[in-house]
């Protein structure tokens, strides 16, 4: 009886956690970017319908479809590339009538559900390390020329979490080491001239400061001038007259610190430590290890991706287009983390 209680005190404290993330969210959205809705309204009718199906679906279901959903989303991310609409130059999304779904959020948690059956189903050797960087980097590679980096960048760490959660021999790790440090001055050469340009103006970005450097400059402020309580909704100078850029997406959270403050920014930071905190939890509560393996990846995704937005709003990483869970505006984000959050709610022990 208490486990079944910890157990549902578990799933109630996760959704709880969200609720309250995403109506923080949709406040600041309204304040700041009105022009989301109602488009933002459908993506979370959207959001709840997924939530309640994929809850659902018991544990040995998913790990049974767990190679033909992986072949499902290599299929979606060539279907980006083939139909996929230009935008910015980059090929992202694909447009199904008033919404927009960029695949590679979306099938992320598949991904990851493939890669935790693969390494745990049978015992690893280096023939079988190879053949699962070879998955691996076939829907990484996809996702790279798109280009989306910062997708990219997630779903390698999620892919990291299935290994540390695994029973992988270390010596696999020092091997797999290796080969990024091989690989890694090329990374720099594959990169875009944009991205190189804002890997060296996050070093100094007073070099462009109405150019490349403009965004961190702007969000800075932005954290800076909203103080303990903040101006107040509708209420931000930055925000409200345009110079924060992207404030519905990659900088919310500097949106949020200006018109909400410290208090605000705050709130918004512990629910975010309440919902890992409780992700730990299902990580330790797992019924199998392949659970436990995509219940990490999903963690270190999440837990990465907000770190990440944090950071590059106050200036300690560099700006990539990554947005903060359940809060910024986006729906495939919002679905694709939705689906891996259910996901995981049906990863734990039977009583």
């Amino acid at each position: 009886m208490p486990v079944r209680f910890r157990q549902n005190t578990s799933d109630l404290v996760l959704v709880l956690t969200i609720i309250l993330l995403v109506t923080i969210g949709t406040f600041i959205l309204r304040s700041v970017a009105p022009y989301v809705f109602p488009l933002h309204f459908i993506y979370i009718g959207i959001a709840i319908c997924l939530f309640f199906i994929f809850s659902r679906i018991d544990w040995d279901i998913f790990y049974f479809f767990a190679p033909y959903l992986y072949v499902v989303s290599i299929l979606l991310l060539l279907s980006t590339l083939i139909i996929g609409q230009v935008t910015r130059g980059a090929i992202r999304w694909i447009p199904l009538g008033v919404v927009s779904i960029q695949p590679s959020e979306v099938a992320r948690a598949f991904l990851l559900l493939f890669l935790a059956r693969y390494i745990t189903e049978k015992e690893i050797n280096i023939k079988r390390l190879v053949k699962l960087f070879i998955l691996f980097f076939l829907p990484f590679s996809l996702i790279v020329i798109q280009p989306s980096l910062g997708v990219a960048i997630l779903t390698a760490l999620g892919f990291l979490g299935v290994l540390l959660a695994s029973s992988i021999e270390k010596k696999y790790f020092l091997v797999g080491l290796g080969i990024l440090l091989a690989i890694f001055p090329a990374i720099w050469f594959m990169l875009r001239a944009y991205q190189k340009e804002r890997v060296l103006t996050f070093l100094d970005p007073s070099t462009d400061p109405l150019g490349a450097g403009y965004n961190s400059i702007q969000s800075m402020i932005s954290v800076g001038s909203g103080r303990f309580f903040g101006r107040g909704l509708g209420e931000g100078v930055q925000t409200q007259l345009a110079f924060l850029p992207e404030k519905h997406t990659d900088f919310i959270f500097a949106a949020i610190a200006e018109e909400l403050g410290l208090l605000g920014a705050g709130l918004v930071l512990l629910l975010l430590f309440v919902f890992f905190i409780t992700l730990i939890h299902f990580v330790g509560n797992a019924k199998d290890p392949a659970a436990r393996a995509f219940t990490c990846g999903v963690f270190l995704i999440l837990l990465a991706q907000t770190i990440i937005h944090v950071g590059m709003n106050m200036k300690l990483f560099p700006i990539t287009g990554v947005p903060l869970p359940f809060v910024s505006a986006g729906g495939s984000a919002l679905l694709g983390t939705v689906i891996a959050v259910s996901m995981v709610m049906r990863t734990k022990k039977d009583d």
